[in-house]
């Protein structure tokens, strides 16, 4: 059985996070993780309203009677009213507070565990000051917005610069790649990517082919789809997706994007065409490679990590 001390603070059985994909992670997604050990977190994206976050908590927690989390980008919930209020009112177990400044949102959750990704070493400082209780190693490996370090140089710079429980986020797909961070010294795996192939994701059947489709070479850090769809994150956080015809023309030529083609981006969304629309995933994409059940991804993950550590143990006299 693996354990750590952060995954029995929080009553977890297998020390595995599910991250907060927007548009995949919903309530079904995140419940099902809970209820196979881990804690599954919400993914509230930047256009989500209070009504989705009340509904999604709810399913995610059986209405109060299961773990579960949220993760929130703060770049963005200024101009969602009512989001950080509905969060603070389902009272998830964990609240992520992410590409942003989570001092002012720390009084609401005073009760309320608090994890965030970091990117860098400054970010690990400041995520201290800011008093989070979790600090999150996310790698460039990972799907969706991150950092441009690699997942074990972060990780292990990370461990060397805060006290706080660390969880190491990106690129982990496989039993060996729980093992290898839990032995690193993390205190849990954060995964999205490999629970993009779980038959609960919220993401559409088109979406989710092209993520059974890939390989880990099929990847692209780029701004371009943020550009076209007229988003405003970050400079600093590019997004980890999957290769298509857009990226293939665009990435690199963002100052190029007239408005017919943001047109064609944005119907290609509409329309699931993704061979120009967006299909954020990491380099674990690898991994995924047919649908399971979320208990199924769990259990394989957590039965190869233990094999794994035990093993490694054997290589100590």
């Amino acid at each position: 059985m693996l354990t750590t001390e952060l995954s029995r603070r929080l009553g977890m059985t297998v020390p595995i996070f599910g991250a907060p994909m927007a548009g995949a992670m919903h309530g079904e997604l995140a419940g099902a993780i809970s209820r196979a050990g881990g804690l599954g977190l919400v993914g509230v994206g930047n256009k989500a309203d209070e009504a989705f976050v009340r509904r999604e908590a709810a399913i995610a927690s059986d209405h109060g009677n299961r773990a579960f989390g949220i993760g929130l980008q703060l770049w963005a919930v200024d101009n969602q009213p009512g989001v950080v209020e509905a969060v603070a009112e389902a009272k998830p177990h964990v609240v992520s507070l992410s590409f942003g400044s989570a001092a002012k949102y720390r009084e609401i959750f005073h009760s309320t565990t608090i994890a965030k990704q970091v990117n860098t070493i400054e970010d690990v400082k400041q995520a201290e000051d800011e008093g989070v209780d979790i600090i999150v190693a996310q790698g460039t490996d990972a799907g969706g917005h991150t950092g441009y370090q690699g997942t074990l140089p972060l990780l292990q710079a990370v461990l060397e610069h805060t006290t706080k429980p660390v969880v190491a986020a990106g690129g982990i797909g496989t039993g060996k790649g729980v093992a290898a961070v839990l032995a690193a010294g993390a205190q849990a795996a954060w995964i999205g990517t490999r629970f993009l192939g779980a038959i609960e994701a919220a993401n559409t059947p088109a979406a989710r082919k092209r993520v059974l489709d890939a390989t880990g070479q099929d990847t692209v850090l780029t701004r371009v789809f943020d550009r076209a769809l007229g988003l405003d994150w970050p400079h600093r956080y590019p997004g980890r997706a999957l290769a298509n015809d857009t990226s293939d023309q665009w990435h690199g030529r963002e100052d190029d994007l007239d408005d017919e083609i943001r047109q064609r981006v944005r119907e290609a969304q509409q329309n699931e065409d993704y061979d120009r629309a967006v299909v954020y995933a990491g380099q674990a994409a690898a991994f995924v490679t047919r649908q399971q059940s979320a208990k199924e991804i769990v259990d394989v993950l957590a039965t190869e990590a233990e094999r794994c550590l035990r093993a490694a143990a054997e290589l100590c006299d």
